[in-house]
Parts: C-alpha cells; structure tokens; sequence
C-alpha cells in the first residue's frame, strides 16, 4: 500500500475510535491543549491589561509634567486656574472621543464630527436660542437627529459596504451643505439659559462643567468595561468572524458606535453654544484631528479591539494642555495642527512596534 494510502487509513482508524498509539491517552492530550491554550489566553489578557493600564499612566503623567514645565514658560501657566480652564477646554475633547473611541474600537472611524457639533449648535440656537421655549423635548430631539445621521453612516457602512472613512466623509459633506442652507450662512440665536448655567457656573471653587464632566467619564468607563454592550463591542472589534460566531448580531451591533459617535458630537455643540453664546457654521472644524488623536494617544489601536475610555480621557487632557502651551508660546493654529499630527503618527508607531512584539512571541509560542 503507498505511504499516503496507509497515512489516510490510519487517521480514518483513529477517527473511528480505533486505538491511538502506545502510551498517548486522546482524552488528557485534549485536556492539555485546552489547559494551554487558556492558560496562554489569560496571561495575553494580563499583558494587555498591564500594557493598557501602563500607557494610561504615562499620559496623565506627560499631562503633569507639561504642566510642571510650562512655569518656567510663563508664569500665567502652571497655576490652578490654568489646570482649571485645561479641564473646562479638555471637557468637550473628552464627550466627543467618547464616542470616536467607540468607533475606532470597532475598527472603524468617524470624519463627521465637525459637521455633527456645527449641527447640533446650529439647530440649538435657530430652534431654542435665549428664549428656552420648548427646551426640554427639542434639546433630546436636536440629540436624535444626530443619532439618526450617524446611524445612517453606520448603514451605509454596514449594508452598502462603504468604507467607513469615505461614507463619514460624504455625512459630513452632506450635513455641513445643510447647515449651510438651512442658516443661509449665518447662525442666529443666543445660548438656552441651561447651556448657559452648565458652562459658565461653578460650585465649591470648581467650574459646573468639570463636574459634568467627571460624571461622564464614570457613565462611559462603566458602559465600556461592565456592560454587555461594551463587552460586545470590544469582541466585534478584537474578530467580527468570532463574534458573528458567538452569536453576536454584528450588523446591527455595529449601528451602535457611530450613533453613540453622533450623538456625542451634537452634545458638544450644545456644549460650546452654552460656551461662546453662539454656534458658527466652522466651530467644529478644529476637533476632527484631535478626537482620533485623543483616542490613539490614549493607547487604543487604530485597527480595533483594544484600548480604554480612562487612557482616551488621559489623551484629551494632555492634547489639551499642549495647545494651551502653545497658545501661551505664541505659535498660530498650522503649528498645533502639525503638532498633533506628529503625535498622532509617534502613538501609531509605538503601537505598531507593540503589535509587532505580541505577533511575535505569539509565533515563537506556537513553533515550542
């Protein structure tokens, strides 16, 4: 019988029950595998842990240092009331790469947001303004008209099989043009009184925002880390096959980031109507580089599946307090925006050597 002929037939044997080899037991042979194979889950699962926990450490301990060392820049930095405005202008960066962070864990991204928080300031102060007529059903229905745009994004992405970055492009175009006409560019209205109290308020010798801000973080670290829905999230981006799998129902599943993502840039808008007393057809165009840089400073991969909202909100704190810095310097708005984008591509790279470094020892385990 040819070789490969008697190869088969003894793997048809040992399939059919026949006895396995002297000195082999198939039973604790599996056993050893499955031992093995969550041992070696566990211990990844540890080492990103650590990892995720060691890059959420290192910015806030940059955002210190920054702090620190801008005294010797000016003398108006590094006091209190400079931590306090950084927190105030990092308050807004940290609602908005909430919800970036959620697309960007998925493996996707949104280029929308500057449309959405133009969007959702303009409509606050054309169908609010100062009057606060009607302000408690239309602030939630100026919410779910973004909701809904981003939703269609999601749409668009999931069933149209656009890729993410050209179908929130086209979102943001499209929404912009509205804003555009429906305003014949120019936005009229003041802030609602609420806005207003939010932003401008303090109490105890802190600003009102700081603590709304605070509260936030506690909302999405708990919905990110301790809900199903976070837990989902992150095993759709870790490997949509496995989710799809587990019985995950991925296509719908993945309308969610980018409504979450709409919704939180509407609320930005309203945020900065209640900050400057007025919306402008371009006051979210600064905010798209930095809600992605936020997000990847923060430690969470570009491709999805890792990352945390405490490092995003690290991420926005130090982004923050490097503009405030250069402001202080004297430097335009092209230098912090080439800024950004440089520590945008160092973040990229330092996680790729990681990515790197994990395929590696992976492929290493798997040749002993």
């Amino acid at each position: 019988m040819p070789r490969f002929r008697a190869g088969a037939c003894d793997c048809v044997r040992q399939r059919r029950g026949a006895p396995a080899q002297e000195g082999r037991d198939p039973v604790n042979a599996h056993k050893d595998v499955a031992t093995r194979f969550e041992a070696n889950s566990d211990r990844r699962g540890r080492q990103r842990l650590d990892r995720e926990v060691v890059n959420t450490l290192v910015v806030f301990g940059l955002s210190i240092v920054l702090v620190v060392c801008s005294r010797f820049i000016s003398q108006a930095l590094g006091s209190w009331d400079q931590v306090l405005t950084v927190l105030i202008l990092a308050s807004f960066l940290i609602v908005l790469s909430f919800g970036q962070g959620l697309v960007i864990l998925i493996g996707g991204l949104d280029l929308s947001v500057p449309a959405l928080i133009t969007l959702g300031g303009v409509l606050t102060t054309t169908w609010i303004g100062s009057g606060d007529a009607g302000i408690w059903y239309l602030l939630p229905a100026i919410l779910a008209i973004c909701a809904l745009v981003g939703t269609i994004s999601g749409l668009g992405i999931v069933w149209l099989k656009v890729p993410p970055f050209i179908m929130t492009m086209a979102t943001s175009i499209v929404v912009a043009s509205v804003a555009l006409g429906y305003t014949s560019g120019t936005p009229r209205g003041g802030s609602p009184s609420v806005l207003l109290w939010l932003m401008k308020e303090w109490f105890l010798g802190v600003p009102l925002v700081i603590y709304f801000t605070v509260a936030f973080i506690l909302f999405g670290w708990f919905l990110q880390n301790f809900t199903a829905l976070g837990r989902r999230l992150y095993a759709l981006g870790t490997n949509r096959n496995a989710a799809l799998i587990a019985g995950i129902a991925v296509n719908r599943l993945e309308l969610v980031p980018y409504a979450i993502s709409a919704t939180c840039a509407g609320f930005v808008g309203m945020m900065l109507v209640g900050y400057s007393n007025g919306a402008t057809l371009r006051m979210g165009d600064s905010y798209m580089l930095p809600s992605i840089a936020a997000v990847v400073v923060g430690g969470s991969s570009i491709l999805g599946g890792s990352g945390t909202f405490i490092g995003t909100v690290g991420g926005a704190i130090l982004l923050t307090t490097l503009g405030t810095v250069i402001s202080a310097i004297g430097l335009n708005e092209g230098w912090r925006t080439v800024i950004e984008g440089a520590i945008i591509v160092a973040a990229l790279l330092v996680l790729r050597g990681e990515f790197l470094a994990d395929l590696g020892n992976r492929m290493l385990t798997r040749r002993k």
